[in-house]
Parts: C-alpha cells; structure tokens; sequence
C-alpha cells in the first residue's frame, strides 16, 4: 500500500487516540506520521521484538505492534506513551490498518486487472479465472473513455475524473501514458447510448477545463457487454482520438460510434488514397483550388448544395456563385451541383487532409 495512504489515515487515527502515531519499517525509519514534520526520523529503540509477536509493546516511550499486510514485508506501528491507553490504541490501529492493507490490495488488484485487460496484456482463460477471483460481474455493460490531457496535465485530469466517479468498486481510472487516462464505466443496462456517453464526457471535461486550466481531448468507446471487450472498446477510443485529430481538429469528444465515413477513410492503406486522388483529379490536382475556392466549397456542402441559400450565407450574388463552381468543374472535371460528383469531391477532401496528415513514405 501506498505511503500516501498511510499518511492520509495517521492522523484521523491521531484525533481519536489523542496521540501520535506513526509507521516504521524493520530498521526504525518512520515512513508516515500523524506530525508529517517526523517522517524520515530513524527510531533509536530496538524494535526487533515487535515483528516476533502479535501483542503490543511498550519499547521506550512508545506503545508498537506489528502490521499484518499483504505484501509481506515487515511494519510496525508505535502510538506515543507507555501506559495502558497506548498500548490499546496501538493494538487497535494495527488492526485498523491490517483491513486496509487487505480491501487497499485487493482494490489495486482490481485495477491493475482492469488496465491489463484494456491494453491486452492478459490471456482470455486468464480473465474469466481473475474476474471469479476478484468477484466481478462480467456481464455488466462498460464503456471505455480516453482522457487526453494536451498540456500533460495527467496528474491534474487524473485527480478532478478520480472524483468524479467515487464508486471504486465499479468504476476504474487508469494511467496510461505521460498524457491519457482511461475511465472504465460501468453503465446502468439499456440506460446509456452513445449521446448519453458524450454528456458524460462533457461532464469530465467541464469539471477539469475551470480548476486546471485545460481542455481535454476524449474520445469514447462502444458500449461493451463483457470484461473480455473491453480492449475493444479501448481500441475506439483511441482511434476516436486518432479520428478526430485528422478530420475535426476543432471537436473535444469524439465518439466512435458518430465517426461516419471518417473511419472508414482512416483505416484504408494511404498508397490506396493516393491512387484514388490522381484518379478523381485528373485534370489537375487538389493544391490548385485557392483557400477562397475551397472555402466556397466547404460552405456549399454545409447548405446541403443549395445554390441560393449558399450565396446568401456567403454574400455574393447568386451568379458569382454559379461562376465559381463552373471554375470548378473546369479545374476537376466535377459538378458539384450534381450529387454523385459532389459525393465524389467531398470523399476526395477527406482523404487529402488524412494524407496530409499522414503523408505516404517511401
């Protein structure tokens, strides 16, 4: 268990006993303290007596006895004063930590089970064997979320989603790398869709942005029935995140199952997009339309390749508008007024900002 956490439960034991209280290793060093200023002390007495017996003993001006953990390695812990109410309370505090040595490793197990099966370090026989073990319910549906904090603000993020979802026997935060983080989320059966997931995700974002100062980037993904999918879910997740990186840059949650053609794009080899744009252009390439060209473009899908409402939001009379998407069709051998080409261009936009963003090496 974590010296953290030993520090964060001293002194809640210290109120009640109204003494100091602390935990050494088998040298005497102090390690967590009610009086955090001792930590790093060396206890002078000999304590060696302390780890042969379950009973307290008054060693000095200190009342110690030996912690029980799940590691095995060897702590005590000393309440100051040598009279009746020191030992006792030594005693009782041991025993105090033993049970959160026991429900802290099993918590850890859980979690470090979690993170092995999103990122696929575990066998499928292994898992159905851990969750019997660790007393899951496999057939509860899951989500995965990735956290992605820009700055590197993990410690941050980690933090502000750790509060958020306080339930730790059903929802799991796990560091990934210098800069994601993971939420494994149970989800109430038949009550979470995909746009559920993404007020979820808002909610995760909202509550980090104000008190760390930055914006996560999240993607999400499916919904998952079993333990053993959930590195599936994983998986979206990140290519949500990879996605949206290349085809939204202004979107913060992604979620995989609003993708759209945008995946499929993406998982397509990039020698294969780049014959499918020296086909579409053949009469030029795609770097000859200028940005007011492209712009003209861009807002005449937005308005679903209306001609009248597209000049309006643009303020240009409809003829000019008519003009430049003749220049078009002259540039690329493509109508855009006519929806199979317009099909065709807004496919062929798609695929050139994916290669531009992973261009083709040789």
């Amino acid at each position: 268990m974590s010296n953290r956490l030993y520090q964060g439960m001293l002194p809640r034991l210290a109120d009640t006993a109204k003494r100091c209280i602390g935990t050494v290793d088998e040298e005497g060093n102090v390690f967590a303290c009610s009086e955090a200023a001792r930590v790093g002390e060396t206890r002078k007495e000999d304590i060696s007596g302390v780890f042969l017996t379950n009973e307290p003993l008054i060693i000095g001006a200190n009342a110690f006895c030996r912690v029980d953990n799940q590691s095995g390695t060897s702590m005590a812990l000393f309440v100051q004063g040598d009279d009746d109410h020191a030992l006792q309370s030594a005693a009782f505090c041991a025993a105090a930590l033993s049970c959160v040595e026991e429900f802290a490793g099993e918590r850890y197990d859980r979690l470090n089970f979690i993170k092995n099966v999103i990122l696929d370090n575990i066998l499928p026989g292994d898992i159905y064997l851990r969750t019997r073990e660790l007393h899951f319910n496999n057939e509860v549906p899951r989500a995965v979320l990735l956290i992605r904090s820009v700055d590197g603000n993990t410690e941050g993020v980690f933090s502000a989603t750790q509060t958020l979802f306080p339930d730790k026997a059903k929802d799991f935060v796990v560091n990934i790398s210098e800069t994601d983080i993971a939420l494994v989320k149970e989800l109430r059966s038949g009550t979470m869709e995909g746009r559920d997931l993404e007020k979820l995700a808002r909610s995760i974002a909202d509550a980090v942005s104000p008190q760390y100062e930055t914006q996560p980037h999240i993607g999400i993904g499916t919904t998952v029935s079993t333990i053993q999918d959930l590195a599936a879910s994983f998986k979206e997740a990140q290519v949500s995140l990879e996605v949206g990186k290349v085809f939204d840059t202004e979107k913060k949650i992604i979620s995989y199952d609003y993708l759209g053609i945008a995946r499929l794009i993406y998982q397509l080899p990039k020698r294969l997009c780049g014959m499918f744009l020296q086909e579409v252009f053949k009469r030029g390439t795609i770097d000859s339309l200028d940005e007011e060209t492209l712009f003209t473009i861009q807002k005449f899908f937005e308005n679903n390749l209306n001609v009248s409402e597209t000049s309006r939001r643009l303020f240009v009379h409809r003829n000019t508008l008519v003009y430049r998407l003749e220049k078009i069709k002259k540039l690329t051998g493509l109508d855009l007024r006519e929806f199979d080409d317009a099909i065709v261009f807004k496919v062929a936009l798609m695929v050139k900002k994916y290669l531009d963003a992973r261009p083709i090496r040789y």
